[in-house]
């Protein structure tokens, strides 16, 4: 009998791959394992390279671990609130044309302007917000969602344009409000985050450092102090609060700028209303709903290299005086034409505007320090800030304005390089209006001579001019004005 042996072989040449590849696995696996193991040196032997300091976020505030920014924002973000505004408009199809608008009243329709801002609780307990002026101006109605979603009624107490400084009252249980920390300490590097509502897309966190203090230089706004940072303040965070560290409010985000326009986006450059000026402004407007800001009382000119030679200045800075108004704070102090002011409360004054900033910061009653050069020669004055009339009737300075009232130009358009006084009202039928004059009207001059501000402009009719005209800036156009 023969026996087959195929079988067996094939089993053979079976075992003999599988130990084969066995031992190839083996080989590569030891192979690799020798490599790692000799070749490689052993860690506890690897020297640490240096630690290299780079800047983050730091881990501690007042002592209690802070690897995280939630903690703290728990406890701010119910502070903060998205503000809608309504503006009921008439829009006609003649533009603002007044003679069509009154022959064809019917054609005028009503049309809702809606914008999106945002806010901050800084009285839980009397319901207080405060957000800007610009986010409310010429609204008809504001409402305030809470970051639990509630949505409320605002009523609205008053509001300083100059500073974009609104305050409101909400009524609700269990609000949260934000304390106000001592923006004076702010120093640049602080770390910082911007809370608010951008886009209409909801409550957002952003965070930076406070890149500049005390920026004053901004085109279009009005008296200025602001903050700088690097967090994100994008369209709809106007009006919205700026933290330190400790959740305390140091800043309403009020503007950003870009030279692409606002809609390009956030580009590092924010700024921030600092808390105790918008806290001085609050006081105030609670109290009586109106701001009462101190003044010299002067009129002033730049000090240019020909006025600085001609007064014997070694440099071509600062605000000259042009005027002394009778009676102001600037005549008591003894400040004279000619004098020139380069420094106030020891802030470098590098011209008019400056000048005109430092005093529409600070409330009536304020003392300040000027540093002047008089004759060429140092010297230093003492002053207490008188309150200026801001708006004036027309008919108590010369019967031929009788009328017309009278105010001082909103901060925003001087720092578009307009000067002179607003035309706020005119009555229909009065002598004013039968002389021309109408309201939104912005007089740069007359008969005696050229003003700056409404102070100059009552002083001017010290002596009433027999013949009186006004030079008149009306849609971006001039024009004289006889006064009979």
């Amino acid at each position: 009998m023969t026996t087959d042996r195929r079988p067996a072989r094939r089993r053979a040449k079976t075992s003999l791959l599988l130990a084969l590849t066995a031992a190839a696995a083996f080989g590569g696996f030891a192979a690799t394992w020798v490599r790692e193991t000799f070749q490689t040196p052993a860690l506890a032997a690897t020297v640490p390279p240096p630690a290299t300091t780079v800047a983050a976020l730091p881990v501690a505030v007042e002592g209690q671990p802070l690897p995280s920014l939630a903690p703290m924002l728990r406890k701010v973000t119910p502070a903060v609130v998205s503000v809608h505004s309504k503006q009921r408009v008439r829009v006609s199809p003649f533009g603002n044309d007044p003679f069509f608008r009154r022959m064809f009243p019917d054609m005028t329709q009503e049309r809702i302007n809606e914008s999106l801002g945002s806010g901050v609780i800084v009285d839980a307990a009397r319901g207080l917000v405060l957000t800007n002026h610009h986010v409310i101006e010429g609204a008809d109605d504001v409402s305030v969602t809470l970051s639990d979603g509630r949505e409320l009624r605002a009523e609205f107490i008053g509001s300083d344009p100059d500073t974009d400084v609104a305050l409101m009252r909400i009524k609700a249980d269990k609000l949260t409000a934000l304390a106000l920390a001592n923006s004076d300490q702010l120093q640049v590097g602080d770390f910082v985050v911007a809370v608010g509502n951008p886009f209409g897309v909801g409550q957002t966190v952003t965070s930076g450092i406070v890149s500049a203090v005390g920026r004053s230089n901004l085109p279009g706004l009005g008296f200025q102090n602001f903050i700088q940072t690097d967090a994100s303040i994008n369209p709809g965070n106007s009006g919205g609060a700026l933290v330190n560290l400790r959740g305390e409010l140091v800043g309403i985000n009020t503007a950003s700028f870009n030279p692409r326009g606002s809609a390009a986006g956030n580009i590092g450059l924010g700024f921030a209303i600092p808390a105790n000026l918008a806290a001085s402004i609050m006081r105030q407007l609670n109290d009586g709903g109106t701001v009462r800001r101190g003044a010299l009382g002067i009129e002033t000119q730049d000090v240019t290299p020909q006025i600085a030679q001609g007064l014997g200045l070694d440099q071509s800075y600062g605000a000259a005086i042009t005027r002394v108004y009778p009676g102001s704070a600037a005549a008591a102090a003894g400040l004279r034409v000619g004098d020139v002011v380069v420094a106030a409360n020891g802030q470098r004054v590098d011209n008019s505007a400056a000048l005109r900033n430092f005093q529409g910061l600070q409330p009536v009653n304020s003392k300040v320090t000027l540093d002047v050069r008089r004759d060429g020669k140092p010297l230093q004055l003492s002053a207490t800030l008188r309150e200026q009339p801001r708006e004036t009737s027309g008919g108590d300075l010369d019967p031929r304005l009788a009328g017309a009232k009278f105010a001082e130009l909103p901060e925003s358009l001087r720092r578009q390089g307009v000067s002179g006084v607003l035309v706020e009202e005119v009555e229909r039928n009065s002598r004013a209006a039968r002389n021309g004059l109408r309201k939104g009207d912005v007089v740069l001059a007359g008969t005696m001579g050229e003003f700056g501000d409404l102070g100059g402009f009552r002083a001017s009719f010290g002596d009433r001019p027999q013949e009186l005209w006004l030079r008149v800036w009306r849609n971006g156009r001039q024009g004289d004005l006889p006064m009979r």
